[in-house]
This record gives structure tokens, C-alpha cells and sequence, in this order.
């Protein structure tokens, strides 16, 4: 059973129906369409947790995380988040909660870096000890150092998105949203991203809400994901738990003496895929032990080395999306 005590977002049935005006087949009049961006989604997360919010364009994410901030109220359903309801009270959720969109900066374009944290400093009434051994901290995690004097403008994204991060975290928010906050970013841009989150996680109980088309950011920072298609929630649940209900394969790479040709083995579903010199690839079943095949392999040939490797990511979520969601579960406790 899930503590109540240690919910921090709770979503009971919200749906969020849009008015749209659309010309009728005789282009006399527009006709008005309902057109619901979400649909009766029910979640809750507890403190301390990263969940990643998954689903294709359009499927309800921005709007969910929009109506759990406070910007769009729900057409019916309940939402609290710390025990406030968002859109009636919006100036006391913002001092508990931070936020960052990545295709969109909370930065002032045109002051320098530091001077935006100062902005952020007042905004959000932190004291000044707590400011400034925060903002020590994440300029060194970050490596903001080289660019806290230049404006905002002159950034690159990386660095750009390296210090909204550290304006969402200054006042120590116990919630953080993050909507696409890889996006557009380099490999070393990533990895700073995700390590930081990580820490900040770990260290200060962080409760982070992901939002990301990078399959990399999931794999890396969430045990938990929620799907989310058409509106509706599809999953939530554990990561490798979607990974077995969708079926597909799991692959292990074998390493041989020497080379030979394909391994003939006889464990049920599994079958070489690939060959390349004395290293093989074989498929097997996501939902099957890999014991089997492993004793199998070491039992019959001159093996040097091993390893697994899970069906990534983007296969199992894009197989969710195409062959029909499974039933919701609840959130792992």
C-alpha cells in the first residue's frame, strides 16, 4: 500500500477538454468540436521519486504538467501537489516546485547569468546563506564558473539549459518538472544534465517529474515511467516491467576464443542474429532466464566473456503505442 503521508502529487481523474472552432461541411459557420487533450488520468508520485512521463507528440504530457503547475485548470477531475490545489494557489505551489521547459529559458535574455540567479534569489525569498552555498554547489557540479558574466543571449544551449536548472533548483523545491530538458543538447551536455539530476535527487530527496523523447534520459534517471497516449494512461509502473509485458527480446553478447561459425544452440527462442569474428549476438526471449542459454554457451564453447543487453527503450514504448496499452497497474510501492 502507498503512504498517503508521502504523496506529493496526486492526479484523481483529470481530464482537460479544449473548445475548438472548426468550418462545417458547408463552410457557413464554424461548428465548436470539444476536443480532449486529457482523459480521466489518475497517478500519484511520492516523494523523493524521478518518474518519467512518456507518450508520443500531442498525446497529453505538456498539458498534464501545465495543469500540475498551475497554468491550465482541469475540466474535471482533482489534482493537489504538496497538498495544494494548483490553479487556486498558484503564488503558494511556486515556492515549492520548479520548472524548466527546455525549448523555452526562464532566464533574462539579456543580463548575465549571475545576475539571473540574483533575480531568482529575490523572486523566491531565499536567504542568503542557502543561496549562496546552493548556488557554490551547482556552478561547480554544472561547471558554470567559466560562464556566470555573460548574458543569457550569448550562451549555448547546453550552457543555457545548465543554468535553468540551476535557477529551478536555487530555492530547494521539493517538486521539479522538467519538459524535454536534453533536448537539442550534445553528449557532454546530456551526461552534466543527468548527472546533476541524479545527485540533486539523491542528495536532496528531489521529486522530479520527466517529461523527454530521449529514451537515454529514461533509462538513465527512472525506474518508474507512466505512458501516456491519446490522452489516456496507458502504464505506470516499473521500467523493467514494461520491458515484460511487451515481450520483444533481450540480447547476449557472446565472446569466444576464436571465431566460429554461428553457435548452434538448443535453449528454447533463442537464435544467433549476428557474427563478427569471435563475438556473437543472440536473441532470446525478454520474458525468459538467461541462465539457461548462459550454462548452455559455457557448457559447449571456449568462452572468454559475456554480457546482456535489454531491448532498448524506444522499441518497447513505440510496441505500447502500436499494438494497444496494457492495463494500468498502480504505482510500485
Amino acid at each position: 500500500m502507498t503512504d498517503q503521508d508521502d504523496v506529493v502529487i496526486e492526479v484523481a481523474g483529470a481530464t482537460k477538454t479544449f473548445v475548438q472552432r472548426r468550418r462545417g461541411e458547408r463552410r457557413l459557420r464554424r461548428e465548436r468540436v470539444d476536443v480532449a487533450a486529457v482523459r480521466d488520468v489518475s497517478f500519484t508520485v511520492r516523494a523523493g521519486e524521478i518518474v518519467g512521463y512518456l507518450g508520443p507528440n500531442g498525446a497529453g504530457k505538456s498539458t498534464t504538467i501545465k495543469m500540475l503547475i498551475g497554468v491550465l485548470t482541469p475540466t474535471s477531475g482533482r489534482l493537489r501537489v504538496a497538498g495544494i490545489d494548483p490553479a487556486r494557489q498558484r503564488i503558494a505551489l511556486a515556492r515549492r516546485i520548479g520548472v524548466v521547459f527546455g525549448q523555452r529559458s526562464t532566464l533574462w535574455y539579456d543580463l548575465p547569468l549571475r545576475d539571473s540567479f540574483a533575480l531568482a534569489r529575490h523572486l523566491y525569498r531565499i536567504p542568503d546563506d542557502r543561496f549562496q552555498a546552493n548556488l557554490r554547489r551547482f556552478v561547480e557540479m554544472l561547471d558554470l564558473g567559466p560562464f556566470l558574466d555573460t548574458p543569457v543571449r550569448q550562451l549555448s544551449l547546453g550552457q543555457r539549459m545548465r543554468g535553468d536548472l540551476t535557477a529551478a533548483f536555487l530555492h530547494d523545491p521539493a517538486i521539479v518538472y522538467l519538459d524535454e530538458p536534453t533536448i537539442g543538447l550534445d553528449v557532454v551536455s546530456k551526461a552534466a544534465v543527468r548527472a546533476f539530476l541524479a545527485e540533486t535527487n539523491r542528495e536532496n530527496g528531489t521529486t522530479i517529474m520527466l517529461t523527454t523523447h530521449d529514451t537515454a534520459d529514461i533509462e538513465q534517471l527512472c525506474r518508474r515511467v507512466l505512458v501516456i497516449d491519446h490522452g489516456r494512461l496507458g502504464f505506470d509502473g516499473e521500467l523493467a516491467v514494461l520491458r515484460e509485458r511487451l515481450g520483444g527480446d533481450r540480447t547476449l553478447v557472446v565472446d569466444l576464443a576464436e571465431p566460429l561459425p554461428a553457435l548452434s544452440v538448443a535453449t528454447p527462442g533463442a537464435r544467433v542474429i549476428r557474427v563478427d569474428g569471435p563475438r556473437q549476438w543472440l536473441a532470446f526471449p525478454a520474458t525468459a532466464s538467461a541462465a539457461p542459454l548462459v550454462a548452455e554457451i559455457a557448457a559447449r564453447y571456449p568462452l572468454v566473456d559475456l554480457s546482456i543487453r535489454e531491448p532498448p527503450i524506444e522499441e518497447v514504448v513505440t510496441r505500447l503505442y502500436t499494438s494497444g496499452a496494457p492495463t494500468p497497474r498502480p504505482a510500485p510501492d
